[in-house]
Protein backbone atom coordinates (compact mmCIF):
# COMPACT_ATOMS: atom_id res chain seq x y z
CA UNK A 1 0.00 0.00 0.00
CA UNK A 2 1.52 3.52 -1.00
CA UNK A 3 1.85 6.00 1.35
CA UNK A 4 -0.98 8.03 -0.76
CA UNK A 5 -3.24 5.15 -0.90
CA UNK A 6 -2.76 4.74 2.64
CA UNK A 7 -3.53 8.35 3.51
CA UNK A 8 -6.68 8.39 1.41
CA UNK A 9 -7.89 5.08 3.49
CA UNK A 10 -7.49 6.83 6.26
CA UNK A 11 -8.79 10.42 5.76
CA UNK A 12 -12.15 8.19 4.01
CA UNK A 13 -12.04 6.05 6.76
CA UNK A 14 -12.41 8.45 9.65
CA UNK A 15 -14.73 10.78 8.21
CA UNK A 16 -17.38 7.76 7.46
CA UNK A 17 -16.82 6.53 11.04
CA UNK A 18 -17.43 9.88 12.61
CA UNK A 19 -20.64 10.57 10.30
CA UNK A 20 -22.17 7.28 11.89
CA UNK A 21 -20.25 7.42 14.67
CA UNK A 22 -22.55 10.60 15.17
CA UNK A 23 -25.55 9.43 14.74
CA UNK A 24 -26.00 7.46 17.75
CA UNK A 25 -23.02 8.87 20.09
CA UNK A 26 -25.14 11.54 21.79
CA UNK A 27 -28.21 9.22 22.22
CA UNK A 28 -27.46 8.25 25.68
CA UNK A 29 -26.82 12.20 26.38
CA UNK A 30 -30.41 13.25 26.29
CA UNK A 31 -31.31 13.71 29.79
CA UNK A 32 -27.96 15.41 30.17
CA UNK A 33 -29.26 17.94 27.40
CA UNK A 34 -33.01 18.30 28.52
CA UNK A 35 -31.65 19.15 31.88
CA UNK A 36 -29.24 21.67 30.36
CA UNK A 37 -31.29 23.45 28.11
CA UNK A 38 -34.41 22.65 30.57
CA UNK A 39 -37.02 20.97 28.17
CA UNK A 40 -38.90 17.85 28.37
CA UNK A 41 -37.88 14.59 28.00
CA UNK A 42 -40.43 14.82 25.13
CA UNK A 43 -39.08 17.87 23.57
CA UNK A 44 -35.37 16.57 23.75
CA UNK A 45 -36.50 13.59 21.22
CA UNK A 46 -36.76 16.35 18.78
CA UNK A 47 -32.92 16.35 18.93
CA UNK A 48 -33.03 12.67 16.92
CA UNK A 49 -35.56 13.36 15.15
CA UNK A 50 -34.87 16.43 13.48
CA UNK A 51 -31.02 14.70 12.31
CA UNK A 52 -33.08 12.00 10.97
CA UNK A 53 -35.41 13.77 8.93
CA UNK A 54 -32.77 15.99 7.46
CA UNK A 55 -30.50 13.22 6.62
CA UNK A 56 -33.36 10.73 5.00
CA UNK A 57 -34.79 13.67 2.59
CA UNK A 58 -30.55 14.41 1.29
CA UNK A 59 -29.49 10.43 0.93
CA UNK A 60 -31.70 10.12 -2.59
CA UNK A 61 -30.56 13.13 -3.71
CA UNK A 62 -26.67 12.00 -3.62
CA UNK A 63 -26.27 10.70 -7.20
CA UNK A 64 -28.12 14.42 -8.33
CA UNK A 65 -25.46 16.36 -6.38
CA UNK A 66 -22.85 14.31 -7.49
CA UNK A 67 -23.71 14.61 -10.58
CA UNK A 68 -24.49 18.87 -10.42
CA UNK A 69 -20.77 19.21 -8.04
CA UNK A 70 -18.48 16.59 -8.74
CA UNK A 71 -17.21 13.94 -6.50
CA UNK A 72 -14.13 15.06 -4.69
CA UNK A 73 -15.78 18.75 -4.04
CA UNK A 74 -19.42 17.37 -2.94
CA UNK A 75 -17.11 15.13 0.04
CA UNK A 76 -14.60 17.68 1.09
CA UNK A 77 -17.54 20.34 1.63
CA UNK A 78 -19.74 18.10 3.40
CA UNK A 79 -17.12 17.07 5.59
CA UNK A 80 -16.26 20.70 6.23
CA UNK A 81 -19.55 22.07 7.03
CA UNK A 82 -20.21 18.90 8.99
CA UNK A 83 -17.22 20.08 10.94
CA UNK A 84 -18.48 23.18 11.51
CA UNK A 85 -22.42 22.72 12.55
CA UNK A 86 -20.95 20.04 14.91
CA UNK A 87 -18.62 23.15 16.61
CA UNK A 88 -22.45 24.41 16.43
CA UNK A 89 -23.96 22.03 18.86
CA UNK A 90 -20.92 21.83 20.77
CA UNK A 91 -21.09 25.48 21.70
CA UNK A 92 -25.59 25.94 21.51
CA UNK A 93 -26.04 28.35 24.08
CA UNK A 94 -29.71 27.26 23.90
CA UNK A 95 -32.10 24.39 22.49
CA UNK A 96 -33.39 25.73 19.55
CA UNK A 97 -29.33 26.56 18.50
CA UNK A 98 -28.73 22.67 19.21
CA UNK A 99 -31.78 21.75 16.81
CA UNK A 100 -30.74 24.15 13.85
CA UNK A 101 -27.38 22.44 13.88
CA UNK A 102 -28.57 19.19 14.44
CA UNK A 103 -30.52 19.67 11.28
CA UNK A 104 -27.51 21.50 9.51
CA UNK A 105 -25.84 17.62 10.02
CA UNK A 106 -28.17 15.86 8.63
CA UNK A 107 -28.45 17.83 5.27
CA UNK A 108 -24.36 18.35 4.97
CA UNK A 109 -23.92 15.13 6.46
CA UNK A 110 -26.38 12.96 4.50
CA UNK A 111 -23.54 12.55 1.23
CA UNK A 112 -20.53 11.60 3.42
CA UNK A 113 -21.61 7.98 3.52
CA UNK A 114 -22.07 7.00 -0.13
CA UNK A 115 -19.50 9.28 -1.39
CA UNK A 116 -16.88 7.70 0.97
CA UNK A 117 -17.70 4.73 -0.16
CA UNK A 118 -17.23 5.71 -3.72
CA UNK A 119 -13.94 7.26 -3.38
CA UNK A 120 -12.37 4.92 -1.34
CA UNK A 121 -13.73 1.82 -3.95
CA UNK A 122 -11.74 4.75 -6.17
CA UNK A 123 -8.57 4.60 -4.53
CA UNK A 124 -7.64 1.30 -4.49
CA UNK A 125 -6.50 -0.75 -7.90
CA UNK A 126 -9.24 -3.40 -8.96
CA UNK A 127 -7.57 -6.78 -7.24
CA UNK A 128 -7.03 -4.62 -4.03
CA UNK A 129 -10.82 -2.96 -3.96
CA UNK A 130 -12.21 -5.76 -1.59
CA UNK A 131 -9.64 -4.19 0.83
CA UNK A 132 -10.81 -0.90 0.62
CA UNK A 133 -14.34 -2.54 0.55
CA UNK A 134 -13.74 -3.93 3.62
CA UNK A 135 -12.22 -0.72 5.77
CA UNK A 136 -14.81 0.97 5.00
CA UNK A 137 -17.45 -1.41 6.15
CA UNK A 138 -15.79 -1.85 8.78
CA UNK A 139 -16.09 1.61 10.05
CA UNK A 140 -19.87 1.68 8.87
CA UNK A 141 -20.58 -1.35 10.87
CA UNK A 142 -18.67 -0.46 14.12
CA UNK A 143 -19.96 3.14 14.72
CA UNK A 144 -23.37 1.99 15.77
CA UNK A 145 -21.86 0.24 18.47
CA UNK A 146 -19.26 1.81 19.68
CA UNK A 147 -21.34 5.39 20.08
CA UNK A 148 -23.33 4.56 22.84
CA UNK A 149 -20.13 3.10 25.04
CA UNK A 150 -18.44 6.04 23.89
CA UNK A 151 -21.16 8.99 24.12
CA UNK A 152 -21.74 7.42 27.64
CA UNK A 153 -18.11 7.56 28.55
CA UNK A 154 -17.75 10.98 26.84
CA UNK A 155 -20.86 12.50 28.96
CA UNK A 156 -19.84 10.28 32.19
CA UNK A 157 -16.50 12.18 32.19
CA UNK A 158 -16.44 15.23 30.75
CA UNK A 159 -19.85 16.75 29.01
CA UNK A 160 -22.30 15.98 26.65
CA UNK A 161 -21.02 19.10 24.51
CA UNK A 162 -17.91 17.02 23.69
CA UNK A 163 -19.28 14.14 21.79
CA UNK A 164 -19.17 17.12 19.26
CA UNK A 165 -16.10 18.46 20.46
CA UNK A 166 -14.29 15.06 19.32
CA UNK A 167 -15.52 15.82 15.29
CA UNK A 168 -13.77 18.69 15.16
CA UNK A 169 -10.07 17.57 14.68
CA UNK A 170 -11.58 14.10 12.74
CA UNK A 171 -13.26 16.89 10.18
CA UNK A 172 -10.70 18.86 9.85
CA UNK A 173 -7.62 15.79 8.87
CA UNK A 174 -10.24 14.42 6.88
CA UNK A 175 -11.17 16.84 4.56
CA UNK A 176 -7.95 18.59 4.47
CA UNK A 177 -5.87 15.71 3.28
CA UNK A 178 -8.54 14.62 0.72
CA UNK A 179 -8.46 17.60 -0.69
CA UNK A 180 -4.83 17.55 -0.95
CA UNK A 181 -4.02 14.39 -2.20
CA UNK A 182 -6.96 14.68 -5.15
CA UNK A 183 -5.29 18.08 -6.15
CA UNK A 184 -2.11 16.86 -6.25
CA UNK A 185 -2.69 13.69 -8.12
CA UNK A 186 -4.86 16.61 -10.91
CA UNK A 187 -8.36 15.22 -9.90
CA UNK A 188 -10.99 17.11 -12.73
CA UNK A 189 -14.53 17.23 -10.97
CA UNK A 190 -17.02 16.41 -13.69
CA UNK A 191 -20.01 18.36 -13.35
CA UNK A 192 -23.03 18.45 -15.25
CA UNK A 193 -25.66 21.50 -14.87
CA UNK A 194 -28.90 19.47 -15.06
CA UNK A 195 -31.61 21.26 -14.86
CA UNK A 196 -33.54 21.23 -11.06
CA UNK A 197 -36.98 18.69 -10.83
CA UNK A 198 -38.73 21.50 -8.37
CA UNK A 199 -41.93 19.31 -8.17
CA UNK A 200 -39.91 16.17 -7.66
CA UNK A 201 -37.85 17.94 -4.68
CA UNK A 202 -40.92 19.20 -3.14
CA UNK A 203 -42.32 15.88 -3.36
CA UNK A 204 -38.98 14.20 -1.96
CA UNK A 205 -39.33 16.94 1.25
CA UNK A 206 -42.74 16.76 2.29
CA UNK A 207 -43.04 12.51 1.50
CA UNK A 208 -39.97 11.56 3.41
CA UNK A 209 -39.71 14.33 6.02
CA UNK A 210 -43.64 12.99 6.87
CA UNK A 211 -42.28 9.52 7.07
CA UNK A 212 -39.42 10.03 9.03
CA UNK A 213 -41.50 12.36 11.84
CA UNK A 214 -44.15 9.40 11.43
CA UNK A 215 -41.77 7.37 12.44
CA UNK A 216 -39.60 8.86 15.26
CA UNK A 217 -42.67 10.41 17.42
CA UNK A 218 -45.25 7.59 16.61
CA UNK A 219 -44.19 5.63 19.97
CA UNK A 220 -44.30 8.59 21.99
CA UNK A 221 -47.86 9.65 20.49
CA UNK A 222 -49.20 5.78 20.71
CA UNK A 223 -48.71 5.34 17.14
CA UNK A 224 -52.15 5.09 15.03
CA UNK A 225 -54.31 6.46 18.55
CA UNK A 226 -53.01 9.77 17.71
CA UNK A 227 -54.34 12.29 14.60
CA UNK A 228 -51.16 13.61 14.37
CA UNK A 229 -49.47 9.94 13.55
CA UNK A 230 -52.57 9.41 11.12
CA UNK A 231 -52.22 12.59 9.06
CA UNK A 232 -48.36 12.01 8.81
CA UNK A 233 -48.92 8.76 8.00
CA UNK A 234 -51.11 9.95 4.89
CA UNK A 235 -49.21 12.68 4.02
CA UNK A 236 -46.13 10.27 3.38
CA UNK A 237 -47.93 7.61 1.39
CA UNK A 238 -49.55 10.33 -0.79
CA UNK A 239 -46.45 12.30 -1.89
CA UNK A 240 -44.11 9.16 -1.67
CA UNK A 241 -46.46 7.36 -4.56
CA UNK A 242 -46.67 11.13 -6.54
CA UNK A 243 -42.74 10.88 -6.02
CA UNK A 244 -42.90 7.91 -7.58
CA UNK A 245 -44.56 7.95 -10.22
CA UNK A 246 -43.48 11.59 -11.24
CA UNK A 247 -39.95 10.25 -11.05
CA UNK A 248 -40.13 7.70 -13.51
CA UNK A 249 -41.30 9.90 -16.32
CA UNK A 250 -38.27 12.62 -15.81
CA UNK A 251 -35.37 12.52 -17.85
CA UNK A 252 -33.40 13.94 -15.38
CA UNK A 253 -34.97 13.01 -11.68
CA UNK A 254 -33.67 14.05 -8.56
CA UNK A 255 -33.97 10.52 -7.71
CA UNK A 256 -33.42 7.20 -10.26
CA UNK A 257 -36.60 5.38 -9.55
CA UNK A 258 -35.71 2.74 -12.24
CA UNK A 259 -32.65 1.51 -10.84
CA UNK A 260 -35.18 -0.85 -8.29
CA UNK A 261 -36.15 -2.58 -11.56
CA UNK A 262 -32.57 -4.22 -11.37
CA UNK A 263 -33.70 -7.22 -9.56
CA UNK A 264 -30.58 -7.33 -7.92
CA UNK A 265 -30.30 -3.87 -6.73
CA UNK A 266 -34.34 -4.39 -5.46
CA UNK A 267 -33.45 -7.48 -3.49
CA UNK A 268 -30.31 -6.06 -2.17
CA UNK A 269 -31.91 -2.99 -0.91
CA UNK A 270 -34.88 -4.33 0.37
CA UNK A 271 -33.05 -7.57 2.34
CA UNK A 272 -30.70 -4.46 4.02
CA UNK A 273 -34.21 -2.52 5.21
CA UNK A 274 -35.58 -5.85 6.84
CA UNK A 275 -31.80 -6.53 8.27
CA UNK A 276 -30.70 -3.31 9.36
CA UNK A 277 -34.42 -2.96 10.97
CA UNK A 278 -34.13 -6.16 12.85
CA UNK A 279 -30.48 -4.92 14.17
CA UNK A 280 -31.70 -1.68 15.21
CA UNK A 281 -34.16 -3.17 17.42
CA UNK A 282 -32.23 -5.32 19.55
CA UNK A 283 -29.53 -2.79 19.37
CA UNK A 284 -31.83 0.17 21.11
CA UNK A 285 -33.55 -2.12 23.77
CA UNK A 286 -30.96 -4.13 25.37
CA UNK A 287 -29.20 -1.47 26.57
CA UNK A 288 -32.00 0.54 27.49
CA UNK A 289 -32.64 -2.81 29.67
CA UNK A 290 -29.23 -2.87 31.09
CA UNK A 291 -29.20 0.54 32.05
CA UNK A 292 -32.84 1.17 33.08
CA UNK A 293 -33.82 -2.16 35.15
CA UNK A 294 -30.49 -4.05 35.65
CA UNK A 295 -28.36 -1.01 37.40
CA UNK A 296 -26.03 -0.37 34.52
CA UNK A 297 -24.25 3.11 33.44
CA UNK A 298 -24.28 4.12 30.06
CA UNK A 299 -20.53 3.65 29.72
CA UNK A 300 -20.66 -0.30 31.79
CA UNK A 301 -23.93 -1.27 29.08
CA UNK A 302 -21.86 0.44 26.08
CA UNK A 303 -19.02 -2.42 27.31
CA UNK A 304 -21.24 -5.47 27.79
CA UNK A 305 -22.38 -5.16 24.07
CA UNK A 306 -19.36 -3.61 22.69
CA UNK A 307 -18.35 -7.44 21.63
CA UNK A 308 -21.28 -7.06 18.47
CA UNK A 309 -18.32 -3.95 17.23
CA UNK A 310 -14.98 -5.91 18.08
CA UNK A 311 -16.20 -8.99 16.36
CA UNK A 312 -17.44 -6.99 13.17
CA UNK A 313 -13.78 -5.17 13.22
CA UNK A 314 -11.87 -8.66 13.22
CA UNK A 315 -14.10 -9.99 10.81
CA UNK A 316 -15.16 -7.50 7.96
CA UNK A 317 -11.51 -6.99 6.45
CA UNK A 318 -11.16 -10.75 6.16
CA UNK A 319 -14.85 -11.22 4.88
CA UNK A 320 -14.14 -8.30 2.12
CA UNK A 321 -10.73 -10.61 0.89
CA UNK A 322 -13.78 -13.58 0.23
CA UNK A 323 -16.30 -11.90 -1.66
CA UNK A 324 -14.90 -12.16 -5.19
CA UNK A 325 -14.31 -16.14 -4.15
CA UNK A 326 -17.55 -16.74 -2.30
CA UNK A 327 -20.95 -16.50 -3.21
CA UNK A 328 -22.05 -13.47 -1.45
CA UNK A 329 -25.74 -14.90 -1.41
CA UNK A 330 -24.61 -17.90 0.66
CA UNK A 331 -22.28 -15.53 2.96
CA UNK A 332 -25.56 -13.44 3.61
CA UNK A 333 -27.47 -16.42 4.29
CA UNK A 334 -25.01 -17.98 6.58
CA UNK A 335 -25.21 -14.96 8.38
CA UNK A 336 -29.05 -14.79 9.04
CA UNK A 337 -28.70 -18.67 9.99
CA UNK A 338 -26.09 -17.51 12.77
CA UNK A 339 -28.52 -14.72 14.00
CA UNK A 340 -31.24 -17.18 14.31
CA UNK A 341 -29.36 -19.58 16.67
CA UNK A 342 -27.65 -17.32 18.70
CA UNK A 343 -31.26 -15.75 19.68
CA UNK A 344 -32.43 -19.08 20.10
CA UNK A 345 -29.18 -20.05 22.47
CA UNK A 346 -27.18 -17.70 23.86
CA UNK A 347 -29.81 -14.64 24.08
CA UNK A 348 -32.30 -15.97 27.17
CA UNK A 349 -31.91 -12.75 29.69
CA UNK A 350 -33.34 -12.93 32.96
CA UNK A 351 -32.56 -10.75 36.02
CA UNK A 352 -30.02 -12.77 37.22
CA UNK A 353 -28.32 -12.59 33.88
CA UNK A 354 -24.40 -11.49 33.89
CA UNK A 355 -21.85 -8.79 32.09
CA UNK A 356 -20.08 -11.34 30.74
CA UNK A 357 -23.18 -13.57 29.37
CA UNK A 358 -24.32 -10.13 27.66
CA UNK A 359 -21.12 -9.92 26.21
CA UNK A 360 -20.71 -13.50 25.00
CA UNK A 361 -24.06 -12.84 23.36
CA UNK A 362 -23.32 -9.75 21.63
CA UNK A 363 -20.35 -11.57 20.68
CA UNK A 364 -22.57 -14.11 18.59
CA UNK A 365 -24.91 -11.54 17.01
CA UNK A 366 -21.95 -9.66 16.38
CA UNK A 367 -20.74 -12.66 14.19
CA UNK A 368 -24.06 -12.31 12.21
CA UNK A 369 -23.70 -8.98 11.23
CA UNK A 370 -20.56 -9.27 10.35
CA UNK A 371 -21.32 -11.52 7.58
CA UNK A 372 -24.36 -10.14 6.10
CA UNK A 373 -23.04 -6.23 5.62
CA UNK A 374 -20.57 -6.44 2.73
CA UNK A 375 -22.57 -9.42 0.67
CA UNK A 376 -25.96 -7.72 0.43
CA UNK A 377 -23.75 -4.90 -0.74
CA UNK A 378 -22.30 -7.04 -3.00
CA UNK A 379 -25.53 -8.23 -4.10
CA UNK A 380 -27.35 -4.82 -4.77
CA UNK A 381 -24.56 -3.11 -6.66
CA UNK A 382 -23.44 -5.78 -8.71
CA UNK A 383 -25.30 -4.71 -12.05
CA UNK A 384 -24.82 -1.19 -11.45
CA UNK A 385 -23.38 0.69 -13.98
CA UNK A 386 -20.29 3.45 -13.56
CA UNK A 387 -22.79 6.55 -13.96
CA UNK A 388 -25.80 5.55 -11.87
CA UNK A 389 -23.24 4.31 -8.68
CA UNK A 390 -23.49 7.68 -7.00
CA UNK A 391 -27.82 7.72 -7.09
CA UNK A 392 -27.39 4.04 -6.41
CA UNK A 393 -24.88 3.91 -3.19
CA UNK A 394 -27.54 6.98 -1.75
CA UNK A 395 -30.60 5.16 -2.32
CA UNK A 396 -29.15 1.98 -0.88
CA UNK A 397 -27.88 3.96 2.40
CA UNK A 398 -31.16 5.39 2.31
CA UNK A 399 -33.25 2.08 2.31
CA UNK A 400 -30.41 1.29 5.39
CA UNK A 401 -31.15 4.25 7.15
CA UNK A 402 -34.97 4.01 6.85
CA UNK A 403 -34.94 0.13 8.26
CA UNK A 404 -32.69 1.71 11.38
CA UNK A 405 -35.64 4.20 11.52
CA UNK A 406 -38.33 1.60 11.64
CA UNK A 407 -36.44 -0.99 14.11
CA UNK A 408 -35.62 2.01 16.42
CA UNK A 409 -39.17 3.32 16.36
CA UNK A 410 -40.95 -0.19 16.51
CA UNK A 411 -38.53 -1.61 19.49
CA UNK A 412 -39.80 0.37 22.36
CA UNK A 413 -43.35 -0.31 21.76
CA UNK A 414 -43.41 -3.64 21.02
CA UNK A 415 -40.90 -4.11 24.28
CA UNK A 416 -43.32 -2.35 26.10
CA UNK A 417 -46.37 -4.28 25.34
CA UNK A 418 -44.60 -7.66 26.18
CA UNK A 419 -43.65 -6.13 29.43
CA UNK A 420 -47.25 -5.59 29.93
CA UNK A 421 -48.18 -9.02 28.91
CA UNK A 422 -45.58 -10.72 30.98
CA UNK A 423 -46.55 -8.39 34.14
CA UNK A 424 -49.99 -9.04 34.05
CA UNK A 425 -49.42 -13.31 33.53
CA UNK A 426 -47.25 -12.89 36.66
CA UNK A 427 -49.50 -11.01 38.72
CA UNK A 428 -52.33 -13.17 37.68
CA UNK A 429 -49.94 -15.80 39.47
CA UNK A 430 -49.62 -14.23 43.08
CA UNK A 431 -52.68 -13.82 45.57
CA UNK A 432 -52.86 -13.95 49.48
CA UNK A 433 -53.23 -17.41 49.34
CA UNK A 434 -50.67 -18.42 47.29
CA UNK A 435 -48.25 -20.53 49.27
CA UNK A 436 -44.91 -19.05 48.35
CA UNK A 437 -46.56 -15.23 48.74
CA UNK A 438 -47.30 -15.98 52.33
CA UNK A 439 -44.29 -17.84 53.16
CA UNK A 440 -42.89 -14.53 51.71
CA UNK A 441 -44.58 -12.08 53.33
CA UNK A 442 -43.75 -13.45 56.67
CA UNK A 443 -40.48 -13.47 56.27
CA UNK A 444 -40.69 -9.81 56.04
CA UNK A 445 -41.60 -6.95 59.16
CA UNK A 446 -43.32 -4.45 56.61
CA UNK A 447 -46.86 -3.56 56.02
CA UNK A 448 -48.38 -5.68 53.53
CA UNK A 449 -48.66 -2.98 50.98
CA UNK A 450 -45.20 -2.57 51.42
CA UNK A 451 -44.51 -5.83 50.33
CA UNK A 452 -47.01 -5.93 47.39
CA UNK A 453 -44.76 -2.69 46.31
CA UNK A 454 -41.57 -4.76 46.46
CA UNK A 455 -42.86 -7.78 45.08
CA UNK A 456 -44.50 -5.47 41.97
CA UNK A 457 -40.85 -4.18 41.34
CA UNK A 458 -39.66 -7.30 41.20
CA UNK A 459 -42.29 -8.82 38.24
CA UNK A 460 -41.77 -5.62 36.66
CA UNK A 461 -37.83 -6.09 36.35
CA UNK A 462 -38.56 -9.96 35.60
CA UNK A 463 -41.52 -9.19 32.71
CA UNK A 464 -38.78 -6.40 31.34
CA UNK A 465 -36.10 -9.44 31.00
CA UNK A 466 -38.74 -12.15 29.67
CA UNK A 467 -39.40 -9.24 26.73
CA UNK A 468 -36.21 -8.56 26.06
CA UNK A 469 -36.24 -12.51 25.45
CA UNK A 470 -38.78 -12.45 23.41
CA UNK A 471 -37.54 -9.50 21.00
CA UNK A 472 -34.57 -12.05 20.48
CA UNK A 473 -36.47 -14.89 19.91
CA UNK A 474 -38.77 -13.18 17.51
CA UNK A 475 -35.87 -11.19 15.69
CA UNK A 476 -34.29 -14.54 15.14
CA UNK A 477 -37.51 -16.25 13.31
CA UNK A 478 -37.54 -13.01 11.73
CA UNK A 479 -34.38 -12.84 10.29
CA UNK A 480 -35.34 -16.62 8.18
CA UNK A 481 -37.78 -14.55 6.16
CA UNK A 482 -34.73 -12.92 4.69
CA UNK A 483 -32.92 -16.69 3.59
CA UNK A 484 -35.38 -17.07 0.28
CA UNK A 485 -35.60 -13.32 -0.42
CA UNK A 486 -31.61 -13.58 -0.94
CA UNK A 487 -31.85 -16.35 -2.90
CA UNK A 488 -33.98 -14.52 -5.40
CA UNK A 489 -30.88 -12.77 -6.45
CA UNK A 490 -28.56 -13.41 -9.43
CA UNK A 491 -25.00 -14.41 -7.94
CA UNK A 492 -22.92 -11.31 -8.85
CA UNK A 493 -20.58 -11.89 -11.57
CA UNK A 494 -17.65 -9.34 -10.09
CA UNK A 495 -16.76 -7.84 -7.31
CA UNK A 496 -18.41 -5.14 -6.43
CA UNK A 497 -18.12 -1.42 -5.09
CA UNK A 498 -19.22 2.18 -5.94
CA UNK A 499 -16.68 2.59 -9.04
CA UNK A 500 -17.76 0.44 -10.62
Amino acid sequence: MTPTLLMTTFALAIASFMNVLDATIVNVSLSHMAGDFGVTSSQATWFITSYAVSEAILLPLVGWLTTRFGLVKQFVWSTLLFTLASAMCGIAPNFNILLIGRVLQGVVGASMIPLSQTLMMQAYPEDKKNIGLGIWSMTVMMAPVVGPMLGGFITDTLSWRWCFYINLPIGIVSSALVYYIYKKNGYVNKVSKQKVDIFGLICLIIGIGALQIMLDKGHELDWFANNEIKLLTLIAFVFIIILIIWEYYQKNPVVDIKLFFNRNFAIGSLTMTVAFSILSITVVVLPLWLQNFMGYSAARSGAATATAGLVMMLLTPIIATKIGKIDPRYMAISAFLVWFLASFTVSKYSVDTTMSYVARSRLWMGLGMALFFLPLNSIAMSEINNKDMANASGLFNFMRNLGQSIGASISTSYWSNRMSLHHEELVASISSNNINYLEYSSKIPMPERTILAIIDSQITQQAAAMGITDIMQITGICILILIPLVLLAKRPTKIVTSSH
